[in-house]
């Protein structure tokens, strides 16, 4: 069909998603865009539909791809109970900064402010955790309004954009002139700030380059390992971002977040010149605000941030630089300062990251720490670690090393659930890779129904379930503040690995390290979609510490308090 002819708004929605590069989308059917998945069935050829088993594992499928791909994550869900389903995705994407566009189908025009069958006013609804929501009421301005939300998901500080569909709006036709591809838009530092940038890391004794955030390339990625190496600057990760700095480079110092290397926070502590680059410098990055104090560091602090908005928020700046981290990477990577003066500053940093990657053992038959050292020997560089939200992940964060650039994808915001669903969005961003998504006892049955979904589209992830029959974070906390008096944390939960061959994956029990790797290669062998599961004893709550160990911990504390 020519663009100068009528079309209905379903079809001329389709057709912008294309002309803007998207070749995946993710959804779970409904009536109040019925128009959509009509003119979806056209393209069926260039566009792949993945159609999910529950509203908000296929709105994390999304986030996911986007936080792979850089490319905004698209999603359709339908009215009422599917946006209230996606809106966890909605909120991960806003707090990871992940471009992801989300159409929800919305009543009809005639029936609005009625409260209808299913009707939310989404403006209300996700304003708050979005960077834009609106409703397309006309067909022939949807070229306009999808141009807009590419362009918002992607440019300054990535993230969410909802439009809503009202029904008889994609019935519509128009005749419309369609827009261009989106193009990103970054700012770029100003030459002055970076000359003040050089002169304080001349003058710096004990600096430290803190990386994070989105909007990363493998262009930006080479930059700033340039600038830290013509710098003799040792580099931490925010909290889920360790994929931005070789792991095995020598000036790879550690990730900050939860349970990080303790020595790491007391180096980021007595830093005496912090350069936060990409990162909000959020509660789990910091520590609670501790790492460096609000709204005045003790440290000097530069902190370099794509949104403008975002600096100055919670920390006044001895330099603020506005950029995205390309351009900011770009203009810093020629930037040589001898750091002779400090060579033993950052080669006691990083001696104590390899002390702290030592596998120290945990309670029980099952060694997650051992399982996972093996496995980063036994697969490529490029492989896909997709985690949820949980302590078993702390075995991950820890333990692995990542090398290349996208090769983590877990929610920066601890949302539980995120596992099963983002190895789907993880594997349909790179079709070729191998992907490997970690989840928790608890955290899997939030949406371990996805399984189904990447047996259906032939999706060769395998899935590790570690399962200690409780939920773990929360039993720590309760432990910690209220010991022996544990409640509401307790599961009794099915054969995992049954239960995925119920699905029609291929299914497999660890109960000792030794039965890990013959699972996984035969796992890998099978190139079908696989589930591992580890049972851990329940002890083994962190990578540090046992649920004994807290509580008597605890139990001390309050006996000195009284």
């Amino acid at each position: 069909m020519s663009a100068a002819e009528p079309r209905t708004g379903g079809q001329i929605l389709v057709d912008c998603l294309q002309i803007h590069g998207v070749d995946t989308a993710f959804c779970v059917p409904g009536e109040s865009y019925l128009a959509v998945l009509d003119a979806l069935y056209d393209v069926r050829d260039t566009l792949r539909l993945i159609v999910a088993r529950q509203d908000g594992g296929a709105a994390y499928m999304a986030e996911a791809y986007g936080k792979a791909s850089g490319r905004p994550g698209i999603c359709f869900v339908t009215r009422g109970p599917g946006a209230t389903n996606a809106s966890i995705a909605v909120h991960t994407a806003q707090q990871d900064s992940t471009p992801m566009i989300l159409f929800v189908g919305q009543v009809g025009g005639d029936f609005v402010e009625r409260e209808a069958f299913q009707e939310i006013d989404y403006r209300r609804m996700y304003g708050p955790m979005t960077k834009w929501v609106a409703s397309i009421d006309r067909a022939d301005r949807i070229p306009e309004f999808v141009s807009r939300a590419f362009h918002l998901a992607t440019s300054g500080r990535p993230g969410p954009v909802v439009l809503a569909l009202p029904e008889d709006m994609l019935t519509t036709t128009a005749t419309v002139v369609q827009t261009r591809a989106y193009h990103t838009v970054q700012a770029a530092p100003l030459a002055v700030d970076i000359e003040r940038l050089r002169s304080m890391i001349a003058a710096a004794e004990r600096p430290i380059l803190l990386l994070g955030g989105s909007v990363w390339s493998a262009a930006a990625c080479a930059d700033i390992r340039a600038f830290a190496e013509g710098c003799g600057l040792p580099v931490a990760t925010a909290l889920r971002h360790q994929d931005l700095f070789d792991n095995h480079h020598p000036q790879y110092v550690g990730d900050a977040g939860i349970g990080p290397n303790p020595k790491l926070a007391a180096r980021i502590r007595a830093a005496d010149l912090v350069i936060a680059a990409g990162t909000r410098l959020d509660e789990m990055t910091t520590q609670a605000y501790t790492l460096l104090e609000a709204p005045v560091p003790r440290q000097k602090l530069v902190h370099v941030h794509a949104a403008a908005e975002e600096l100055g928020r919670v920390y006044q700046a001895d330099l603020l630089i506005h950029a995205g981290v390309g351009a900011f990477a770009a203009a810093v990577s020629g930037l040589r300062v001898d750091g002779s003066a400090r060579a033993a500053w950052l080669a006691q940093a990083r001696s104590e990251y390899e002390a702290w990657q030592q596998p120290q053992p945990i309670p029980g038959p099952v060694q997650m720490q051992d399982i996972v050292c093996q496995l980063r020997e036994h697969v490529p560089a490029d492989t896909l670690i997709c985690t949820g939200a949980g302590n078993f992940s702390g075995f991950v964060q820890r333990y692995w090393r990542f090398s290349n650039w996208r090769s983590q994808v877990a929610p920066f915001n601890g949302s539980m659930g995120y596992g099963t669903p983002a190895g789907i969005g993880a594997q349909c961003a790179y079709p070729k890779r191998l992907v490997i998504s970690f989840n928790g006892d608890g955290d899997y049955l939030m949406n371990g129904q996805e399984i189904a979904t990447a047996v259906q589209y032939d999706l060769p992830i395998i899935y590790i379930v570690v399962n200690n029959g409780m939920y773990g974070t929360i039993r720590m906390h309760q432990e910690r503040e209220y010991p022996n008096r544990a409640h509401g944390t307790a599961l009794r939960n099915p054969d995992f690995a049954a239960l995925a061959r119920a699905y029609g994956a291929e299914g497999y029990l660890v109960e000792r390290t030794e039965q890990f790797m013959p699972a996984f290669e035969a796992a890998r062998a099978s190139g079908r979609t696989a589930l591992i599961e580890c049972r851990i004893d329940p002890q083994a709550i962190t990578t540090a510490t046992t649920m004994d160990a807290i509580r008597t911990r605890a139990l001390a504390a309050q006996a000195r308090a009284q």
